[in-house]
């Protein structure tokens, strides 16, 4: 038998240290981005979002950092996906469904007709004290980083199977679907009554008249076929439609000054072509809604302010009840230009 020589040997073992080496920067460098909804650009705003963002952070840190898509909730439900990011190196975009059971002030900003426009829904969360104590809180309670607050379809609108809904009253005796507890308490404001349905299962439960109505916004209303079983349409502009970019603390707290600049400066830039995208496309979507059967309901300023007066305080009782601080919806309703509505 040949027995090697040391030097050789060396050689050797300094070629195995440097093929685990690169494999442990390869692993180290290679970032999960978890979402729900599916890998279509034209559909699903949140995977324009993850697939730009991919882009401009291997673009910016020379390749250093790279992202994998895991879109359709591939790596799990929501809560699974957040102790994903809180636990392990990831990126995770996370719906309220996600972040409300941990940071449920939230709920806050999803006050129901907070903002005018997509100008101001922008104002409040890249620039209010509301937002930043809200990305605060989640740091503190879990060391997890709240990178941005992604638009993902623009303003949720109702729709129903019923009749058309012009005001307030048009609700009574209707059944929703909610989203969450903060809607359930929207509808019954409104004189309906609503239940909590996955969106997942929301398809078939308005096509079997589990619920007559739902809301989102047309892009929602699109990626899951619900004109197909939805004959009306009413433009509220109720909530603006947003979800959250996480990034785990310790492996953000860990990149180099140079490289954390780099993924902020990629979050803003990729939030700022999905607002783009998302808001030059409104109009074309709610005329395919249109085209496709539904019939579209505009409500007059009358009508929006008759909303207003009925799903404005109802929505606050319920964020009292809940035992959100008195101080966050002081200074949510502050940073939204709606101090007048404290005094109510």
């Amino acid at each position: 038998m040949r027995i090697p020589t040391l030097h050789n040997a060396l050689l050797a073992v300094a070629a195995t240290g440097m093929f685990a080496t690169a494999s442990l920067a390869n692993a180290a460098t290679t970032i999960n981005l978890s979402y729900n909804g599916p890998p279509d650009t034209d559909k699903n705003a949140v995977h324009l979002f993850a697939s730009n963002l991919k882009r401009l952070v291997e673009e910016k840190t020379d390749g250093d950092i790279q992202l994998k898509l895991y879109p359709n909730s591939m790596l799990g439900e929501e809560q699974e996906r957040m102790e994903q990011v809180i636990n392990s190196p990831s990126l995770n975009i996370a719906s309220f469904a996600g972040l409300s059971p941990i940071v449920p002030e939230i709920y806050v900003s999803a006050i129901p007709f907070l903002f005018e426009d997509y100008d101001a829904a922008h104002r409040f969360f890249d620039e209010g004290d509301y937002w930043s104590k809200v990305e605060d809180t989640l740091k503190e309670r879990t060391g997890a980083e709240l990178l941005g607050v992604i638009e993902e379809g623009g303003f949720l609108d109702f729709t129903n199977s019923k009749r058309p809904i012009s005001s307030p009253d048009d609700f009574d005796g209707l059944r929703f679907r909610a989203m969450d507890p903060s809607q359930v308490a929207l509808y019954e404001a409104f004189g309906a009554s609503g239940t909590p349905i996955p969106w997942t299962d929301t398809y078939m439960a308005l096509k079997t008249n589990v619920a007559d109505g739902q809301m989102n916004p047309p892009m929602y209303i699109i990626m899951g076929s619900l004109y197909e079983v939805q004959k009306y349409l009413t433009l509220a502009n109720v909530q603006y439609s947003d979800q959250f970019l996480i990034a785990n603390g310790s492996w953000y707290d860990g990149l180099s000054e140079e490289d954390r600049q780099a993924i902020d400066a990629a979050v803003k830039e990729a939030n700022a072509l999905n607002r783009e995208d998302v808001e030059k496309r409104v109009d074309e979507r709610i005329q395919f809604l249109a085209d496709n059967g539904m019939q579209v309901i505009e409500p007059s300023e009358e009508e929006l302010a008759a909303f207003r007066e009925k799903g404005q305080p109802a929505y606050l009782d319920w964020l009292r009840q809940k035992d959100i601080g008195e101080e966050w919806i002081k200074m949510a309703l502050e940073d939204a230009g709606q101090g007048d509505l404290l005094a109510d």
